[in-house]
């Protein structure tokens, strides 16, 4: 194992770390994609391609991965000099621009893995699963929720998000985070604090963004890059309507 990942042996074979180097990997969104993008360069996946035409906020700086310097960058450039800061001999693409039904099309082809980190103001996020599946991808669906995070696996055979929408409804995060609670609840492993966060937000008397933490997107980048490991290498993974959960809240 080169010296780069010789800190990553028994958890990673030498076989498994080769194997990750090469895998393509698509990043739709590069807020919570950002963090992501990072923890996955770092175990060793180096073939990574971002889409975004979003820039740096100040507000992003609590969760994101950008830095003070960043502040109006675009969001691509910034985090691929922050990427190739870290491994310069890495492959790592980006295009400067939103995905829209003109173009998603013309994207989503010749990967493996893609992490759907897309804002749902449109039905873009879901469409953007269709074509995953159609191209045999498997996608990861990141949710930040402050002290922990899910992930959802959609893969080329299983359900997608769709599959829990209401009708006559436009399904976004909200109804996403509605659905993880109910099926906690029917388990026996109810988290209320997800559903009081949930409540003071839809309350909220201005029209704001979803409360979200660091803690949130550091936890839900590890689970991802864990699952990314998981189906480059050929190990069992949950598929959605299932999901992953973790979280640091304590009661």
């Amino acid at each position: 194992m080169e010296a780069r990942y010789i800190r990553n042996r028994i958890y990673l074979s030498a076989e498994e770390q080769q194997r990750i180097k090469n895998v393509p990997i698509l990043l739709g969104g590069s807020g919570i994609g950002s963090v992501i993008a990072e923890c996955a360069l770092r175990l060793g996946f180096e073939n990574i391609t971002i889409i975004d035409g979003d820039q740096v906020e100040l507000s992003n700086l609590n969760r994101q991965n950008y830095t003070i310097n960043d502040v109006d960058k675009d969001k691509v450039q910034a985090l691929q000099e922050r990427l190739q800061s870290i491994n310069p001999d890495a492959t790592i693409n980006v295009h400067n621009e939103f995905l829209d039904s003109d173009n998603v099309e013309s994207f989503i082809q010749n990967y493996e893995i893609a992490i759907n980190a897309l804002d749902f103001t449109s039905d873009i996020p879901l469409e953007f699963d269709k074509l995953c599946q159609k191209n045999n991808i498997t996608v990861l669906h990141p949710y930040n929720l402050g002290w922990g995070g899910v992930v959802a696996v959609i893969t080329p055979d299983g359900l997608t998000l769709e599959s829990i929408a209401k009708p006559n409804e436009k399904f976004n995060e909200i109804q996403m985070v509605k659905y993880i609670t109910n099926y906690m609840k029917f388990w026996g492993e109810p988290q209320e604090w997800i559903e009081n966060v949930l409540d003071q937000y839809l309350n909220e008397k201005e029209t704001l963004s979803p409360p979200q933490l660091s803690i949130g997107s550091w936890v839900v980048a590890s689970m991802c890059v864990h699952l990314m490991y998981n189906v480059a290498t050929q190990k069992e993974i949950k598929k959605f309507p299932e999901f992953y959960f973790s979280s640091i809240h304590m009661d």
